[in-house]
């Protein structure tokens, strides 16, 4: 005579631990990634080189001022103030960051200048 042992049934496996770990790469991809379009600034590097012609055109950028040639000029004022230095809106501009302006400042006056028609620019340290 064969005595078979009554079958147990199967435990179903815990999902708990499962979805905890899927719970905690959802939050850490959430916190780890970047939302919104990223605004990039196409400038040539000094390094490259060009052709640089006319009148010298160094716009210096600080945290709150900005100079054309060293000659102080309001943010307002800075399209009037390059105007009898350009022969025309393609003319290279040289910008230099000083006293402590980040690069949001730098994105600002180059936004001002695109608005105003200029499109050739030479970020300098």
């Amino acid at each position: 005579m064969e005595f078979t042992r009554p079958l147990k049934p199967r435990r179903k496996p815990s999902l708990t631990p499962m979805i905890d770990v899927v719970f905690l790469l959802l939050v850490f991809f959430m916190l780890a990634s970047r939302f919104g379009a990223d605004a990039v600034l196409q400038l040539p590097l000094a390094a490259q080189g060009g052709n640089y012609t006319g009148p010298p055109r160094l716009i210096g950028i600080g945290a709150g001022n900005l100079d054309v040639n060293g000659v102080p000029v309001a943010d307002s004022n800075l399209t009037q103030a390059l105007a009898p230095l350009m022969e025309k809106p393609s003319d290279m501009l040289i910008l230099r960051g000083r006293d402590g302006a980040d690069l949001q400042r730098i994105t600002d006056v180059t936004g001002l200048l695109r608005q105003a028609g200029y499109s050739n620019f030479v970020l300098v340290e």
